[in-house]
């Protein structure tokens, strides 16, 4: 369906399909994505991504992933470098912002695009600061273990308490995509305490989300996690305002490698900003 032109820009909807070519953009930004990102997106919103095209070919991306009734988050945003500076940027954005109707947006903006996005109306919440480097040598703490399927619906339950909407279609493929590596940690009454997951992407393995109901939750399930990764190299999105998040990554020997910052264009649902170690992903929250 198209949904906009502007000169010999049209602006469509992409679908699963198209997401190789976006991935593989994001690839050359040096953004990392997972190998296996696509499905688990899509399942949230199949509505919610763009291409611009000139000439049928593909030339700008972004997405807008609706989550609820209230907020949604835009990622993905991307233009190819040789047709940059033209407004086709511009005119995807436009177009695809469409999408969110009234709800609050988020993103997680890159430094070079944050004084643009705060003219769009985006204000910054945090700072995110990417470590990077090899996982240390370590073990699954007792207390922690491989999710399985019995989890899922308190996974999705404790993600809720985490994140600023409901987001089960897109946790339902995260958690369980054949290489997404699934860990949880129990409380003695077998109360979930927190959760995190390992997946492959291009350069390293990345971490996300890790959410934790203390630091020493966070920690446990960051040893299982890295002893999944075995010594490869690890990514994991820190929200700056987490001091044990980000003491947790120093101690690993993981240092900052990108950057980001969260901005969103109005108020969103109170959350447990504290229990975010990891962010998920900086394409969808």
């Amino acid at each position: 369906m198209v949904l906009e032109a502007r000169e010999d820009l049209v602006v469509t909807q992409a679908t699963l399909e198209d997401w190789p070519v976006i991935s593989r953009w994001a690839a050359e930004e040096g953004w990392n994505p997972g190998l296996s990102d696509g499905p688990a997106f899509f399942a949230q919103d199949p509505d919610g991504f763009f291409l611009g095209l000139i000439g049928g070919e593909p030339v700008s991306a972004i997405s807008v992933v609706n989550h609820g009734a209230g907020f949604a988050f835009l990622g993905c945003y991307l233009v190819r470098p040789d047709l940059r500076g033209r407004g086709h940027g511009l005119t995807t954005w436009k177009t695809a912002l469409v999408h969110a109707g009234s709800r609050t947006v988020g993103l997680d903006g890159v430094v070079a695009q944050q004084d643009n996005y705060r003219q769009s109306g985006f204000r910054p919440a945090h700072r995110t600061v990417r470590f990077a480097g090899a996982a240390p040598a370590a073990q699954a703490p007792a207390g922690v273990r491989p999710a399985t399927a019995a989890d899922l619906p308190d996974l999705i339950a404790y993600d809720a308490l985490c994140h600023p909407a409901d987001r089960p279609r897109f946790l339902g493929r995260w958690l369980t995509t054949q290489g997404h590596g699934t860990f949880v940690r129990r409380a003695a009454g077998s109360r979930v305490t927190g959760y995190g997951v390992l997946r492959p992407a291009r350069d390293s393995l990345r971490i996300g989300p890790l959410f934790a109901d203390t630091p020493e939750d966070a920690r446990a399930l960051f040893a299982a996690l890295c002893a999944a990764a075995r010594g490869q190299d690890i990514a994991v999105d820190v929200p700056e305002t987490n001091a044990a998040g980000v003491a947790l990554a120093e101690e690993a020997g993981l240092t900052p490698s990108f950057e980001t910052a969260r901005m969103y264009t109005g108020p969103v649902r109170e959350h447990a900003r504290e229990r975010v170690f990891g962010v998920t992903t900086l394409e969808l929250g």
